[in-house]
């Protein structure tokens, strides 16, 4: 049975099947997640190949959760399933770059290897240091907007060009590359196109290095193969959640106007605002699940060997014993603590610089267009989850001035 002697009888996964619930939005989670909270610290959970394990809900079990070298990253058995599962074909040496250097699969020591070949990249020295840069893509991309017209969508035309833009900055992708990343990590492609396109991008840094990420990561003792596996991550992540973050905290903002009108009054409240967005708009409803390597028990919540254990930001970030009220927004509180970047040796590589990303694009976009105004923003309804991990999506912001 997989349970904890600290979860109440009727949450036995044999009395009742809990999986996760869709009847949440990324400003408004589901009740069901604050009712598990109230239950107890970890609660079973039904994951989608039809096992049992436990989800965590409250914030001080999910930052011990995560930050316990004894609870494995693989094997990756997700709680949802977001569509038809698919395999793409890839040949041999992407297998191999999958296996060696996929940075959400692996454990110590490797992780830590492979994660200290880029992190200078995305220390507070490094992020302070693109701010200029961003705040450039951030003014060229609100010198589009608003010439486009009123009513725009911010998602399409603000927040995802930002994210790619800065993105392909700091990875390193050639300007002549820059299109074809939009094609295959923004729009659709198939993995082995995808890991074509970043041999292109590795072919030419090696033949112009620069003061970048892909130049680091040739640079590092890492073999050709973990080259490819860390950068196939490193491309395929961030960005989106960057993008999402910048559009629900203008949700945010737009549906609490006392709280944008602070923002405009006092401009330096910027920065425990971006804390704050990240509390009540994390992107995860779970994070990649853990499985626990041998018997574990944490704060009186026991954990079996095999066991898979998914953190919830989503419920974390509300709960009570952390937060004051943490149900209302406020850009004045003092949010330290949330997991909206996650926590632990997996924390977010990139959170100093998206928070730069974020600070930009709301400061800008809210002095630009003094009269902004939400028209409709699609996740004000629930979405389908955009990841099998369980992520919120953006969605279109409709905005008018």
């Amino acid at each position: 049975m997989t349970t904890s002697h600290s979860l109440p009888p009727a949450t036995c996964p044999f009395h009742e099947i809990r999986t996760l619930p869709t009847d949440g939005t990324p400003l408004h989670p589901s009740p069901t997640l604050a009712q598990w909270r109230d239950e107890g610290a970890a609660t079973p959970l039904r994951y989608a190949d039809g096992h049992d394990g436990l989800i965590v809900t409250r914030h001080d079990l999910a930052r011990d959760v995560l930050a316990d070298p004894r609870f494995s990253q693989l094997p990756q058995r997700f709680p949802h399933r977001s569509g038809e599962a698919h395999a793409d074909e890839i040949d041999d040496r992407a297998v191999e770059a999958l296996a060696a250097a996929g940075l959400l699969g692996l454990d110590a020591p490797q992780h830590g290897r492979i994660r200290r070949a880029v992190t200078s990249r995305f220390s507070v020295r490094a992020a302070r240091a693109k701010q200029e840069k961003v705040g450039e893509i951030v003014r060229a991309q609100l010198d589009a907007l608003q010439k486009s017209g009123a009513p725009a969508d911010l998602t399409e035309h603000f927040s995802i060009p930002i994210a790619t833009l800065v993105h392909c900055d700091v990875l390193g992708v050639p300007e002549h590359l820059v299109e074809g990343f939009w094609d295959h990590f923004v729009s659709s492609s198939t993995t082995q196109q995808k890991f074509d396109y970043l041999r292109e991008v590795i072919a030419a840094r090696k033949a112009d290095p620069g003061e970048d990420v892909v130049s680091d990561l040739l640079r590092s003792e890492l073999s050709a193969t973990e080259v490819e596996g860390a950068l196939f991550v490193l491309m395929s992540s961030g960005r989106d959640s960057v993008a999402y973050i910048i559009s629900t905290s203008m949700v945010a903002l737009l549906t609490n106007p006392d709280q944008l009108d602070a923002l405009r009054e006092e401009p330096l409240l910027i920065s425990t605002a971006i804390e704050e967005f990240m509390r009540v708009g994390a992107m995860f409803i779970t994070l990649f699940p853990r499985t626990a390597t041998e018997e574990i028990e944490i704060d009186g919540v026991a954990f079996h060997k095999g066991q898979t254990v998914s953190v919830s930001p989503v419920a974390a970030n509300r709960d009570e014993r952390h937060f004051a009220e943490p149900e209302s927004f406020d850009i004045r509180r003092d949010a330290f603590g949330h997991l909206g970047f996650g926590h632990g040796p997996h924390g977010c590589v990139g959170q100093q610089l998206a928070r730069i990303e974020i600070r930009e694009a709301v400061t800008q976009l809210i002095e630009a267009l003094p009269e902004l105004r939400l028209v409709h923003a699609e996740q004000m309804t629930p979405m389908p989850f955009a990841h099998d991990v369980a992520t919120y999506e953006a969605g279109s912001v409709i905005v008018a001035w």
